[in-house]
């Protein structure tokens, strides 16, 4: 991504769960955002609201944001079912009329939209959509299963359950060790964050297992670990598939089993606080560990190894006895990134590199 003094669109939504993208930037560009506009949080900082993004101003409108120095606008949520909603037409319109570039996620493209597309047009204005799918459309063929490199998947037990943050953490942590790591983005958030990616969603669905394998192999051309990011959960009625092709074109032989701390039933994006009883239970992180060994010896046997806990919105003691309780129930190190940091994880990784030995596989 280029340099870029970025407004990030979270009109109504600006929450930790709903503006997912924008929660993104702030933790891992946020040298890159001016502002986020939001009217019902104007006045306070992105910290305030969403608990990243220091002293970052929530601001009313792109006037507002224009005033801080923005050039650029992201849209920074991604709302169920991946259309523009209505009422955010007049802002990107606005947007485009300045000249600014507009960055999106959604299924919905911008760039095909006629009149957006000919605004762009008479004011120099680039409309990125991250979420379109590669030209290439390969079949997936096990050749992940090969590799040399130790491929590492974040799997979920729901969706916004924190898998890309735990598979960035995670790099980091490789990293800061001297390992050579390589994250492969597979939605549109791990895509602005990192630069390089597929959004997974966006495939045809013959064609998904094929587009994630061909990534993880050439990341693995300059990596000794490469992670995965997740999405979706196997037992999610909306998400199974996206979960399920990335498990069997990735081929993980290690997998971090990513959970919010608390939450019991499975999540309906967009769904009100009333429609939440109304969801499938979440599954007892034992049995999710089984499944997923499960599901990716279909293809490849994989093996989860740690548990990355999501512990926002609790205090550190509690937070703690969680992580503690899901260390004794799946018998794995467990433990919360983000709070404590992912020395637990990479301690996993790094374990387990070390129990399967070198493997060397010629991948064309």
């Amino acid at each position: 991504m280029k340099a870029r003094r970025l407004a990030l669109l979270a009109e109504g939504r600006f929450t930790p769960l709903d503006a997912k993208t924008a929660v993104g930037m702030l933790r891992y560009r946020p040298q890159q955002v001016v502002a986020v506009v939001d009217s019902t949080s104007a006045g306070r900082t992105a910290e305030a609201c969403v608990g990243v993004g220091g002293a970052i101003p929530v601001v009313a409108d792109l006037e507002a944001a224009s005033a801080r120095g923005a050039d650029s606008l992201m849209i920074g949520v991604a709302p169920q079912g991946g259309g523009l909603p209505e009422e955010w037409r007049r802002m990107v319109r606005e947007a485009i009329t300045r000249g600014w570039d507009v960055l999106s996620g959604l299924h919905v493209f911008l760039a095909d939209d006629p009149e957006f597309a000919a605004l762009a047009e008479r004011h120099g204005a680039r409309l990125i959509d991250a979420r379109r799918p590669p030209a290439t459309r390969p079949v997936a063929a096990r050749r992940a299963a090969a590799l040399d490199a130790c491929v590492v998947l974040t799997v979920g037990s729901d969706c916004n359950v924190g898998k890309m943050t735990a598979a960035l953490e995670l790099v980091r942590g490789l990293e800061a060790r001297g390992t050579r790591a390589a994250f492969v983005a597979t939605g549109q958030t791990g895509i602005f964050i990192t630069d390089h990616g597929v959004a997974i969603d966006a495939v045809v669905s013959d064609f998904a297992a094929g587009v994630i394998e061909q990534h993880v192999v050439d990341a693995a051309r300059d990596a000794d670990v490469v992670v995965v990011e997740g999405q979706g959960a196997l037992h999610h009625p909306g998400y199974s598939g996206v979960a399920l092709a990335l498990l069997h074109g990735a081929c993980p032989s290690a997998m971090v089993l990513c959970h919010v701390a608390g939450r019991e039933r499975l999540r309906k994006p967009g769904a009100p606080p009333s429609d939440e009883d109304s969801q499938p239970e979440i599954r007892p992180l034992s049995d999710l560990v089984r499944v997923y060994e499960s599901a990716a010896s279909w293809v490849s046997p994989g093996t989860v190894v740690a548990v990355a806990l999501n512990t926002h919105g609790l205090d550190d003691a509690t937070a703690r006895h969680a992580i503690q309780s899901a260390a004794r129930e799946t018998g794995l190190p467990a433990t919360d990134p983000i709070r404590f940091g992912a020395g637990l994880l990479v301690d996993a990784i790094e374990a387990h590199r070390a129990s399967r030995g070198g493997r060397r596989a010629t991948v064309r």
